[in-house]
């Protein structure tokens, strides 16, 4: 079983972690980025994170 690492919450289900979507940024390779964060759902704290997608070319024309 996996358990929050601040609030010892246990987390079973998809109800139990909150996805929130950081600021996209446009790097030194023009491929704009979503990142995101997995929080705990009871407590806030963050306990991972990732790149959701990218658009070549940062989305320009």
């Amino acid at each position: 079983m996996v358990h929050c690492p601040d609030c010892e919450t246990s987390l079973e289900t998809a109800d139990d972690i909150e996805f929130v979507e950081v600021d996209a940024v446009t790097g030194f390779i023009k491929a704009s980025k979503r990142f995101y964060t997995a929080n705990c759902a009871t407590c806030g704290v963050t306990i991972g994170s990732g790149v959701a997608g990218a658009k070549s070319n940062g989305g320009a024309a």
